[in-house]
């Protein structure tokens, strides 16, 4: 029997794709910077965004300056132009479906409130999750302890007890470094592996 109880995951490039170059091309082609320049630009925004302290209105004005444009766009096509980079790694959906009857599962992930409320709605799984920790919604991100210390306390497990997964490894070093099974994720027959060796068959 598997020592783990819980398993958090993180969103993007695990249970959805972000591709990049997809958002700064959109944006190029609306505000007329080169993708390189945006994504330059784009540099110095991801900490505030990931951590909600650039939000709603000022977010919106940010990226459209950095896209070029001195008039911000309206919201609602910028909310389509801000989410139209996510796909969803549908190989992944029926392990974590196989997950949830296991162990507690709970999302963790450096995201803003637009990119969770575009996505939230893409992941049917997510209705069966046992939480979420969102760092726009703690003004917190990884690789800060805090962050996956609010996460255990959610799950309500000890670190020991407790899985990581996630495609950047210092955020895995981070969890690592507070007791938890943290795993560097790649691909979907891996995940399956990692999740055999800690003693979780799906």
């Amino acid at each position: 029997m598997s020592a783990i109880e819980a398993v958090f995951l993180d969103l993007g490039n695990v249970l959805a794709f972000h591709d990049d170059v997809v958002l700064f091309r959109r944006m190029s082609e609306w505000g007329g910077a080169k993708p390189e320049q945006i994504q330059e630009r784009m540099l110095g925004l991801w900490d505030p965004i990931n951590r909600g302290t650039l939000a709603g209105e000022d977010l919106r004005h940010a990226v459209c300056r950095a896209a070029g444009a001195d008039v911000a766009m309206a919201a609602a096509p910028f909310f389509e132009m801000w989410n139209c980079h996510f796909r969803v790694h549908q190989e992944l959906l029926p392990m974590v479906d196989a997950l949830l009857d296991q162990v507690k599962v709970l999302l963790l992930s450096n995201t803003n409130a637009l990119h969770w409320r575009f996505v939230h709605t893409l992941i049917p799984q997510f209705e069966r999750f046992h939480g979420f920790v969102i760092s726009s919604d703690l003004l917190l991100a990884k690789p800060d302890p805090e962050i996956f210390q609010i996460a255990l306390q959610r799950a309500a497990v000890h670190p020991a007890n407790a899985a990581y997964f996630d495609d950047v490894p210092r955020f895995v070093e981070a969890a690592c470094a507070l007791g938890i099974h943290g795993r560097v994720f790649t691909d979907a027959p891996t995940f399956r592996s990692q999740l055999a060796e800690l003693g979780l068959e799906i």
